[in-house]
């Protein structure tokens, strides 16, 4: 199966390929990027991971998932949190807790299947308990 991946060159899939954990040293992840406290700072991809997973299959797809990599040689250090972003994202964070319909704060982040607390969602059960 790894070997369907394998594509160093790029000529079959278009940009080089390598199989899960066959990566050359020098590219990472996003994630990988991010945890060492860098950003991929707009440079393009420079070549992807391919693997089979049916955790995350899609009914008409094929189980095939992927993630690009980055040169960590290139890449820049993550932009610091400004106090206004800090703000921008504790207010956005206060709004997504918020329950629309009784106005509180539920301490948790409102499901958007519901679209209003579960105390709100389900008031019968509430009063049984």
């Amino acid at each position: 199966m790894a070997a369907r991946f394998w594509d160093p060159d790029g000529s079959r899939y278009g940009i080089p390929t390598y199989p899960f954990r066959l990566a050359p040293d020098g590219l990472a992840t996003r994630r990988q990027l991010r945890a060492a406290g860098l950003r991929p700072g707009g440079q393009e991809v420079a070549a992807q991971v391919l693997w089979y997973s049916h955790r995350y299959r899609r009914p008409g797809t094929p189980p095939i998932r992927y993630a690009y990599l980055y040169p960590v040689d290139q890449a820049l250090p993550v932009r610091p949190m400004t106090p206004a972003k800090r703000a921008a994202l504790a207010k956005a964070n206060t709004a997504r807790r918020t329950c629309p319909e009784c106005g509180t704060d539920a301490g948790y982040v409102i499901p958007t299947s519901l679209g209003m607390c579960v105390t709100c969602a389900y008031p019968e059960e509430q009063h049984a308990a």
